[in-house]
């Protein structure tokens, strides 16, 4: 056991905790009756500030420590003394040293001892947290434990204080220069315990800081090294796998077969077909040498070897039609060859300014489908049968509804006669573009001069079209049914579909326990030979609570408690994600057949859900006027958001653009649904008063 001399250690920090946290710290140690002395740290070196932060006025104090200081030309002594009626330990003192802002511990004491016994006040404060949120506690008790926590984990990690001498000289000679750099360490600070917090933005708060809460929090995806690429961790990447076995499906029943192409691709191909190289030019990687080599005068390390410059630059793929055009050249000869359709599931990078995650970053997923085609009508008929696809993609899959239609000529695809486009509503009100279909014409076929021989003999131009999806589908699945307390995915697009979390017996019940290991095993074989996904988690080293916690977090649809009660009356315990709040008993021998019945449940009530609030978010019969009054403070951010509107409309770029301007609204799509024989018949556009072209569908969008 260790002493009660080791358990009081104090440890070796930075200046860089708040006077906020080591209240914090102080209250921790009465609240839990634990005989831990709070370790002290400072924003700043001044006598001013330690007298703020050391006063025995100062409401960050706890009745369970007593703070003395005692100063020097040099040096600052703190005393720490411990009244807690179970502490015989009196007094530690803590040396700061001012030259180097840092706190040693002048008393012998094993720094880490100490230290272990944090990692334990930081498990059990965790735990605490997620039980209580797994309890639905409020968020007025939970937010002083979560910053309880922050504060443990800066004890535990502190950041490396600023250069002494040469900074504070610096920063004496300019203030300026000074609240900068108090600024950024600030920033710096908030954004490192942001990253270490498991706090989730209330959607009511700020939507956009809400959604990246969730990703963050629940292990989707981080930032990487790589400015505007991100690292999609296995959660997210597990997603991913789902929509993208089940789209391959799709796509190899519509006839198209998966090739891959290169990544690099000359910029002569590009320059071939003008509208596309105007369309992408300004979101070009470009790859201008083919070795480094150390710069000779040492004074930039590695550099691009000047006698290395490729003749032809190359082009990171944005996207592949040009590479894949110059292929067809060479596979299409006859009418014979016709269609053809390939389909490559790659990586592109398009260099973005302002990034999201999974929304808009500089490289990410997707697959491009190409097709070549003998007549238009062919051409067509594939387009708009792969937008169909998508949309039973996100239906069937995600439960995600969308309104398919046509992009206006402005927002066509780089090069396209024609794009088809699905569009989602987020729970803010704003447009997602989820998936593009392009009839290409004979631009690209053209352009590479693909031809082919038809049953006459004459030679003729192709058709062609291309369409794509990308990991965007993993954020508009998100922000359409995910809520304040994590994700929530449908089931059948979920990695894990039901979480059995067994109760286990005592520990020197034998028997218990083998009955036990026996219906977990019985019960998971039986849900994954009925096409389950399932996972038992069995771990002993993590708190039930904390599992749960974890699960809900993550948006696993269903959660199955077993313990020794309910095995003993043939019993486990359902809890759902969303749908049914409370848990309910099911019998073993029916707890399958539940399942699946309560899993397609859950899937057609997210989806009836989403189509609700997709049919709310549309709006009608309004002027162009009240549509710029309702889009004026329509940010990201926020989360009861205006929503679409759809208008009669005349198909004018310059007017869309000047909309544009005035209320950031663009037009989404002319939706199929709206735009039928007669649709427009005797209504003028909203905004010019003259006679509509369109039923169009305006609104912001990611």
């Amino acid at each position: 056991m260790p002493s009660q001399r080791r358990r009081h250690s104090t440890f070796v920090t930075t200046n860089k905790m708040t006077a906020a946290a080591l209240g914090a710290l102080v209250t921790f140690s009465s609240r839990h009756s634990r005989p831990f002395l709070a370790q002290a740290a400072f924003l700043a070196s001044s006598s001013s500030s330690l007298s703020s932060l050391l006063s025995p006025s100062s409401s960050s104090a706890s009745s369970s420590c007593v703070w003395n200081r005692s100063t020097n030309v040099d040096a600052r002594t703190i005393i720490v003394s411990s009244n807690h009626p179970r502490t015989s330990h009196g007094s530690t003192a803590l040396r700061w040293n001012t030259n180097q802002s840092r706190i040693y511990n002048t008393s012998p004491t094993d720094t880490s001892d100490a230290i272990g016994d944090l990692d334990q006040q930081i498990t059990d404060k965790g735990n605490e947290i997620r039980a209580l949120k797994s309890a639905g506690a409020d968020k007025s008790v939970i937010d002083p434990l979560v910053q309880e926590l922050l504060a443990l984990k800066d004890l535990k990690n502190p950041k490396p204080a600023a250069a002494s001498s040469a900074s504070s000289s610096s920063s004496s000679s300019s203030k300026g220069g000074k609240k900068k750099t108090q600024t950024d360490s600030t920033e710096a600070a908030a954004a490192a315990s942001e990253e270490q917090s498991d706090y989730i933005t209330p959607r009511s708060e700020n939507y956009s800081k809400w959604y990246n809460d969730i990703i963050r929090v629940t292990g989707l995806a981080e930032t990487s090294p790589v400015r505007g690429c991100m690292v999609i961790k296995p959660w997210g990447m597990s997603l991913w796998e789902t929509v993208r076995d089940d789209l391959d499906k799709r796509i190899k029943e519509h006839g198209a077969e998966n090739a891959y192409f290169p990544l690099l691709i000359p910029k002569s191909f590009l320059s071939k077909e003008a509208e596309h190289v105007d369309g992408f030019a300004k979101e070009c990687a470009v790859v201008t040498h083919h070795r480094l080599t150390v710069d000779p005068s040492g004074e930039k390390g590695l550099i691009a070897d000047p006698d290395a410059e490729l003749e032809d630059p190359l082009i990171i793929r944005p996207t592949s039609e040009t590479m894949i055009w110059n292929m067809f050249k060479k596979w299409i000869v006859s009418h014979r060859d016709l269609p053809l359709k390939v389909n490559q599931w790659a990586n592109v990078m398009r260099w973005e300014l302002r990034t999201r995650p999974f929304l808009r970053t500089s490289e990410f997923l997707w697959q491009e489908g190409h097709t070549a085609h003998a007549t238009r009508e062919g051409a067509v008929e594939d387009a708009v049968a792969m937008i169909h696809n998508y949309a039973d993609l996100c239906k069937d899959l995600l439960a995600i509804p969308v309104i398919m239609g046509c992009k206006s000529p402005s927002e066509r695809f780089a090069g396209a006669e024609e794009t088809y486009t699905i569009e989602a509503l987020m729970q803010n009100g704003w447009a997602l573009q989820s998936g593009t279909s392009h009839f290409l014409g004979q631009s690209f076929g053209k352009a590479f001069d693909v031809t082919f021989q038809d049953k006459n003999g004459k030679e003729s131009d192709v058709w062609g079209t291309s369409w794509g999806v990308s990991t965007r589908l993993l954020g508009a699945l998100i922000m359409t049914h995910s809520d304040d307390a994590g994700l929530v995915l449908p089931p059948k697009v979920a990695p894990v579909q039901v979480v059995i979390v067994p109760i286990q017996p005592k520990k020197n019940d034998v028997e218990g326990k083998a009955a036990m290991d026996a219906a977990l095993d019985t019960l998971s074989e039986e849900l994954k030979a009925a096409g389950l996904r399932v996972k038992v988690d069995d771990r002993d080293y993590v708190r039930n609570g904390a599992k749960y916690f974890e699960y809900e977090r993550k948006g696993v649809p269903l959660r199955i408690e077993l313990g020794p009660r309910d095995l003993a009356k043939g019993e486990c315990v359902f809890k759902y994600r969303v749908g049914d709040e409370g848990k309910t008993s099911v019998k073993l021998d029916e707890a399958v057949a539940t399942a699946i019945s309560g899993l397609e449940d859950m899937q057609q009530r997210l989806y009836d859900a989403a189509y609700q609030r997709l049919q709310k978010g549309i709006n009608t019969g309004v002027t162009y006027q009240e549509m710029k009054e309702a889009l004026e403070g329509d940010e990201a951010g926020e989360f009861d958001g205006a929503g679409l509107y759809l208008v009669p409309w005349k198909c004018n770029a310059e007017n869309e653009e000047k909309i544009k301007e005035e209320c950031k609204a663009t037009i989404r799509c002319y939706p199929f649904e709206y735009n039928g024989e007669g649709a427009v018949d005797g209504k003028t556009c909203f905004y010019t008063g003259e006679p509509a072209t369109h039923m169009a569908l305006f609104g912001r969008a990611f």
